[in-house]
């Protein structure tokens, strides 16, 4: 079992706020006892100050509560004071943070109109292009001394007029000194920002805000827990801006936003927090507001569950080994593709449509549309068993049928006549002769037992938990194939599965998994934070969403976002700013419209150059402006074809696929 030596919050089972000191941007604190505050950035030109004022104003209406403007350029940066004095003659009050890459001239000039400057410890004072070489230590502690020499005016400048400091680590744009120390990783992110924190500490200057900026969830979520475990070792309490980088729009780009920023802040980490997507900025703030007020208010729990040491690695991804277990030709578990469920709400024998649609779901033609691998049917009587067995003589003569079917019932008696019609049975446990019973009857007829237990709050959630894994270690023991899953409401979901899997550990229980969420009102948000975290953890062998029309989809999106299983193309594309080389949200849907039909490829839509090559390391092609009117394409992390002019891009990129043998035809 694994022993982490630098845990990141006391206890992964319960909510704790990490404790921070407050830093102020303007007249809004963050960190301390302030709410989760929310902020986004303005997409135009910073010189158009009519235009940046009215998006401004816009931000503002929403409820943005801190507003970024890019200052690329010292004179970018002096149009922050018309900007801030038009502002004020509107009666518009909000703080000001000037973003800054590469010049810390620009950065200095900001400083004396912004609250709060954010800099990029990967180009503040380093180069545009990454050069491939070793430092010695003494070449090593000669940069870090340009890094403070370079650094230090802003520093103390911002000390001087009592303005907050970003210190933004983006793991698309580290420097070529910590890539060549430490590689692109959660380390090297981490090391990146605490190099330019012990600058500001020599010169007592504490008012920072610390980032770790991925568009990867799993990258981005480890990168954080690893700073708040430095930061506390080395006694540090400065406050975290959250945000998944170039996350892109629509339903995606809300899920892979809400499971960065919403996995960290389940376990009280972050205090600010910026959703970037492609779209217009004000679109930004309700889905931030939505993922914020889950948090704002909610009561610090602690003291309620026995200590258990977690068996994986919260720093370095790796999937929670679990046995093959059969479902039919379905094979859950081991290194095999985490499965979706989907379920048939209702008793069968009153849903009208369950027929046509597990023929559907079956069928192996289409791929435009994801299918599940899986179907749960829910039986209350001896007349959905009836239902259930004309549906599975139809599927039997169906052609290349290929669907796992599981049968779920509170009654035992009529789950054991379900057997022979099903390649599992799902129970729920109250009563354990019931389960004892059960085990040996599936074991006999050669199918799979799956095994849920209901947990109603943190209180009992210990107890459910230990009972779960007692009772399947017995039906393991009798020789049954088990899968085991927790019903919990969305606010145990996380903590409730994370005890299951340390239980499942301490007792030698490898059986696999299943991630069950349930239909809100909106269930994007909530499923995408409890079972999207749970994913980046490296729990779960399949998903089931049930409660919502949508939930088959919902959950192969969620998948999606979380870089376990690719089911169509996807997109890491940048939120646009001053620095934008195109129209960010035109092009994004016009490449969309020629590619959404690639299932598995995996593209990049970057504005400019600033995080662009590094954000989409792994992606396997890149579209990158690369001046005003031209686009640089990528394969992987080599540019192969540069200053390619804006009217034939779409098209190149698309020859580009096809030489690479990724392009499909759309079945459309």
């Amino acid at each position: 079992m694994l022993t982490l030596q630098l845990p990141y919050v006391p206890d992964i089972y319960t909510r704790r706020r990490r404790p921070t000191r407050t830093v102020m941007v303007g007249a809004v604190g963050v960190g301390g006892n302030n709410p989760i505050r929310v902020q986004s950035m303005t997409t135009t030109l910073t010189k158009d100050i009519p235009a940046t004022v009215a998006q401004v104003e816009r931000l503002v209406a929403t409820g943005c509560e801190i507003v970024r403007i890019t200052t690329p350029t010292p004179s970018d940066a002096r149009c922050l004071g018309p900007i801030r004095e038009q502002l004020a003659a509107k009666g518009v009050r909000v703080p000001i943070v000037a973003d800054i890459h590469f010049s810390p001239a620009a950065a200095l000039a900001a400083a004396d109109f912004a609250d709060k400057v954010r800099i990029n410890p990967g180009n503040y004072t380093d180069s545009r292009k990454f050069a491939v070489r070793e430092y010695s230590d003494e070449e090593y502690a000669a940069e870090l001394a340009r890094v403070e020499e370079r650094f230090t005016p802003l520093v103390l400048k911002c000390k001087e007029r009592g303005i907050s400091l970003r210190i933004g680590t983006n793991h698309g744009s580290l420097s070529d000194r910590i890539m060549n120390r430490f590689g692109d990783t959660p380390e090297g992110m981490v090391e990146s920002a605490l190099e330019f924190v012990r600058v500001c500490e020599r010169h007592d200057y504490h008012d920072i805000i610390l980032s770790m900026k991925a568009s990867n969830p799993k990258v981005m979520i480890a990168a954080y827990r690893l700073l708040a475990a430095r930061m506390d070792k080395l006694g540090m309490d400065y406050p975290f801006h959250l945000g998944v980088t170039e996350a892109g729009n629509d339903e995606d780009g809300r899920i892979k936003s809400a499971i960065g920023i919403g996995s960290l802040l389940e376990d009280g980490i972050g205090d600010t927090i910026r959703v970037s997507l492609t779209e217009e900025p004000e679109a930004e703030v309700p889905v931030a507001f939505a993922i914020a007020n889950r948090y704002r208010g909610r009561t610090d729990v602690s003291g309620v569950v026995p200590a258990a040491e977690p068996p994986w690695d919260f720093y370095h991804f790796e999937r929670r080994y679990s046995r093959p277990t059969r479902l039919g030709n379905l094979c859950l578990g081991a290194a095999n593709t985490v499965a979706v469920v989907a379920s048939i709400e209702g008793p069968v024998s009153r849903e009208k449509m369950a027929m046509a649609r597990l023929l559907r779901w079956a069928s192996p033609a289409g791929r435009r549309q994801p299918k599940p691998d899986a179907a749960l049917v829910h039986l209350e009587g001896v007349e959905d068993l009836e239902a259930l067995q004309g549906m599975t003589g139809r599927l039997q003569v169906s052609p290349q049928a290929q669907l796992g079917l599981i049968a779920e019932s509170h009654d035992a008696t009529l789950l054991l006549d379900a057997l022979p019609h099903v390649h599992g049975v799902m129970k729920r446990i109250v009563q354990v002769d019931d389960v004892t019973f059960l085990a040996a009857a599936v074991r006999d007829a050669g199918r799979t037992l799956l095994l849920e237990v209901d947990v109603c709050d943190a209180a009992d959630r210990s107890e459910r938990i230990d009972e779960l894994s007692r009772v399947a270690v017995d039906a393991l023991g009798q020789g049954a194939e088990l899968v085991l899953s927790v019903n919990a409401p969305d606010a145990e979901r996380i903590f409730a599965y994370r005890l299951l899997a340390a239980k499942a550990a301490e007792r030698g229980l490898d059986a696999p998994i299943l991630l069950r969420g349930h239909g809100l009102d909106d269930p994007l948000l909530p499923a995408s934070i409890s079972l999207g975290s749970l994913l980046c953890d490296g729990i779960g062998d399949a998903v089931l969403i049930s409660g919502t029309a949508g939930g088959t989809e919902l959950a192969f999106n969620i998948l999606q976002a979380a870089g376990t299983r690719l089911s169509k193309t996807d997109y890491v594309a940048c939120p646009s700013c001053g620095r934008t080389l195109f129209d960010l949200q035109e092009t994004t849907e016009r490449i969309k419209h020629r590619t959404s039909h690639l299932v598995g490829v995996k593209l990049a839509i970057m504005g400019c150059i600033v995080n662009g090559p590094g954000e989409m390391a792994d992606a396997d092609f890149g579209y990158v402006g690369g001046a005003p009117g031209q686009v640089n394409l990528y394969v992987g992390k080599q540019c192969v074809e540069k200053g390619v002019p804006a009217e034939e891009a779409d098209g190149r990129l698309v020859e580009l696929i096809k030489a690479h043998g990724k392009w499909q035809e759309s079945e459309e």
